[in-house]
């Protein structure tokens, strides 16, 4: 079973940075999906990026038209770590964030998918203005 946790969340101040990092195992496979989501008070959960990871590499990387420039998802320790470098954040950028991994697709199937199976409990990013 999949298991996910997200840490490095905060309060930041506007054009300030911070870095998620999501701890996970029991990934059964080593080609596979993976990103991060977003959802703030009283919206949609939104994308805010997904790669394909292939034996411990991150490929075919795609990020949301509003962090695209700001935010650098990637991956480390073979796959067991989950990045999410996020810079000149803005006050629209508070949200809970979400890791996410899905085992049935990979390579370039994962910027379109649009449903993830394993989820994180969440790290809260709050950014003030």
């Amino acid at each position: 079973q999949v298991h996910l946790a997200e840490s490095g969340g905060g309060t930041v101040q506007a054009g300030g940075s911070l870095r998620l990092s999501c701890a996970a195992s029991g990934i059964p496979y080593s080609t596979y999906c993976t990103g991060w989501f977003r959802q703030a008070p009283g919206k949609e959960r939104e994308k805010v990026a997904t790669f394909s990871v292939a034996g411990g590499v991150a490929r075919y990387a795609d990020y949301a038209d509003s962090v695209a420039g700001r935010f650098t998802a990637s991956q480390g320790n073979a796959g067991k770590t989950m990045y999410l470098q996020m810079n000149n954040l803005e006050p629209e950028d508070t949200a809970m964030y979400y890791c996410v991994v899905e085992t049935r697709y990979s390579g370039d199937w994962c910027s379109r998918i649009t449903t993830f199976s394993s989820w994180g409990q969440g790290t809260q990013v709050t950014v003030s203005s």
